[in-house]
């Protein structure tokens, strides 16, 4: 039977073919056995949608596992350093290598197929959110992996796939997306609320919610041009971010029910995918009063402390634990010590049923504030930047309601007293720095916006200087002291391919980029040179 998440053809990539072993018409052929003469053989364009609106938000977080130790967001503490605290990656392993599987597997032929029926039978809204979500897997596999294959992916009978450029892959993201712009702004043909929401488990169908997410994700990829002068336009992310979110209400979350493994949330104690990491030293310095002065009543709410009461991280460069007594150990990301918590309320995000986030208002804010302030619009920054802290208040509020975390919710008088604090929101614009803008919004994306948040420490050199302060905009930020050994002494800028189809099946097309490399994962990515 032909399932929309499961169903293998021979269009995916070098994998699916040459896993098997056969030309492209004989595994047609093979797979053809698997034709159901008790079953549909055509799924309603609308039936597609909801597993791969799950994977867009499900595959960040398993790949998070490790972009979240190359940003410091959380570390693997154990009797030796691990490669992913070391900026390294596992030779032979598909460890980080689950958006590229998703985006080539998972979403694959059935985008096409859902794009192509929502065409003909003019479903333009339908057609619109393909759209959106063929430009999102591109944009943040580039972003993730730089060169993809694009032009010659989902070709049915082709083994072997070149690599585009990534500015290839940037303008493919754009035209995607303002494709999918004009799409969900028409209400004409079959266009029909009640029929994309059967499959629509973020927006329940609403096009023109979508239409904001669209307009945000372009936004915000147009502002991953900061470095490159010629082409970053600050006037067109801030016109897109105006025209997307309007609040905390249009976040694209997904629920889970928690009812089985497969709908409890991956973050979530029973999944047991984070039990072993803990916080790091520089995430809890950001929230402590470290950089500010200021105690973020966030951080009680997001981090955990360790069984003596008190908020420590680890040291990525320590073994273990750093020697600290069992009492002084930060305990896990949902809240208890050792590997706890299981059946037992979480912590924010890190919960079973907590509702996780493809795209956030606070998130969109801190975008439209960055480039307020490169455009040397001060006044337009700091309401932006305003905005963005006060909804990640709101939202770390309403992501420890979603199972009754066990965090109480940051108060009235706690949020006013924080947000009026000129330490940390200045009543002056021309007193607000990048370093703020950035590290709140580090903050906001902490343990879920791995993709965006690397983007950002990538574009900033990861220890690069704000010119208004002299320090760095990530203050405490310091690389590992003992790289990997692949390094060759550098700093980590991409997670090479996924192992399984392209060093396996695709060889000599990597090695046309450089990617059979020992060092290909420090190569600079296009999208971060002038």
């Amino acid at each position: 039977m032909r399932n929309p998440l499961t169903r293998l053809r021979a269009r995916v990539l070098a994998l699916t073919v040459g896993a098997l072993g056969v030309s492209g018409t004989a595994c047609q052929d093979f797979l053809d056995v698997n034709t159901n003469p008790n079953a549909p053989q055509e799924v309603s364009a609308n039936l597609y949608l909801a597993p791969m609106l799950h994977w867009m938000v499900m595959s960040p977080q398993w790949d998070g596992r490790f972009v979240g130790r190359y940003t410091q967001q959380f570390t693997l503490p154990g009797a030796v350093l691990s490669n992913w605290d070391r900026m390294g990656y596992d030779p032979g392993s598909d460890n980080g290598g689950q958006q590229w599987r998703d985006y080539y597997w998972t979403f694959g032929q059935n985008l096409g197929d859902m794009m192509r029926k929502a065409e003909a039978e003019q479903r333009w809204d339908l057609l619109g959110v393909g759209q959106v979500l063929r430009a999102w897997g591109w944009l943040w596999l580039t972003t993730t992996h730089g060169e993809l294959i694009i032009s010659e992916a989902f070709r049915p009978g082709q083994v072997t796939f070149k690599y585009d450029s990534q500015e290839f892959a940037y303008r493919e993201v754009f035209r995607l997306l303002d494709e999918a712009i004009r799409n969900l702004q028409r209400a004409d043909g079959a266009v029909d609320q009640a029929f994309m929401s059967r499959g629509d488990v973020i927006y329940g169908g609403d096009r023109q919610r979508w239409l904001r997410f669209a307009y945000g994700l372009r936004g915000m990829a147009r502002n991953h041009f900061t470095n490159k002068t010629s082409l970053y336009r600050p006037a067109e992310v801030i016109a897109d971010i105006d025209r997307s979110f309007t609040g905390n209400a249009d976040d694209a979350l997904i629920g889970y029910p928690a009812t089985s493994n497969d709908n409890t949330n991956f973050l979530g104690r029973t999944r047991a995918n984070f039990v072993n990491f803990r916080q790091t030293r520089f995430v809890v310095g950001l929230m402590d009063g470290t950089v500010t002065g200021v105690v973020d009543p966030r951080m009680s709410r997001m981090l955990v402390p360790a069984p003596d009461g008190v908020f420590r991280g680890l040291d990525i460069n320590q073994v273990g634990f750093g020697g600290l007594p069992t009492t002084a150990q930060p305990n896990n990301l949902h809240g208890y010590p050792g590997t706890g918590g299981l059946q037992l309320p979480g912590r924010y995000l890190f919960d079973d049923r907590a509702r996780m986030p493809a795209m956030t208002y606070a998130q969109l804010q801190f975008v439209k504030a960055e480039a307020a302030f490169r455009a040397g619009d001060r006044t337009t920054a700091l309401a932006a930047y305003r905005n963005g802290v006060a909804a990640h208040l709101d939202f770390v509020n309403a992501r420890n309601l979603d199972n009754n975390q066990n965090a109480t919710q940051i108060s009235a008088a706690e949020r006013n007293a924080y947000l009026s604090d000129t330490r940390v929101v200045p009543t002056d614009p021309g007193r607000l720095t990048l370093t703020q803008i950035m590290t709140q919004k580090y903050i906001a994306q902490w343990g879920w916006g791995h993709n965006e948040l690397w983007m950002d420490m990538r574009r900033f050199g990861y220890t690069g200087l704000d010119p208004a302060t002299g320090g760095q905009v990530y203050p405490g930020f310091a690389p590992p002291t003992n790289l990997f050994p692949d390094n060759g002494g550098q700093l980590v800028w991409r997670i090479r391919p996924r192992f399984n189809s392209e060093y396996v099946w695709n060889r000599a097309a990597l090695d046309a980029i450089g990617g059979l490399a020992l060092d290909f994962h420090t190569k600079p990515l296009w999208i971060f040179q002038p």
